[in-house]
């Protein structure tokens, strides 16, 4: 076959440092305009991406010499100091880890409603209820103790 084809799409999620409530409404939209802009900058495809107060969702296509991982930490680390600088704040950080899932085509609409309906989603659920059901739904083997 002369070229590659390939379907990857990610829905990705990690919350700041200790879960801290960094980002008031006002600051979203700006800060997910930002992280889309990160992703682009790599070269990916960004769908979606929302969060709340204390976590972010995205959804994106990476390029197939992309490793998650690397997309992952570019995306932290060129977010961080971005938003300590917009909010005047050297303590922000984000979370070391993070949670990741493939989404298949068909799916793409509902995880796009999904993170743009984050703040209505999260007037009946936490963030960790949220983040338990995500890891369950799709097989992760975890332990709750390591978890927060």
């Amino acid at each position: 076959m002369p070229s590659t084809h390939v379907s990857l799409h990610f829905h990705v999620i990690f919350s700041t440092r200790k879960r801290e409530p960094w980002f008031e409404k006002p600051f979203q939209p700006k800060l997910h305009k930002y992280l889309a802009g990160i992703i682009s900058g790599l070269g990916a495809h960004p769908r979606q991406v929302g969060g709340t107060v204390d976590h972010v969702h995205l959804l994106f296509d990476p390029k197939t010499v992309h490793s998650l991982s690397y997309l992952v930490q570019e995306i932290k680390k060129g977010s961080s100091g971005w938003v300590r600088s917009e909010l005047n704040r050297t303590a922000f950080q984000w979370q070391e880890g993070y949670g990741a899932f493939t989404v298949s085509p068909h799916q793409i609409p509902n995880v796009t409603a999904y993170i743009r309906n984050q703040e209505e989603h999260h007037r009946h659920k936490t963030f960790q209820e949220e983040y338990v059901e995500f890891l369950e739904k799709a097989g992760v083997e975890f332990k709750l103790e390591y978890l927060w």
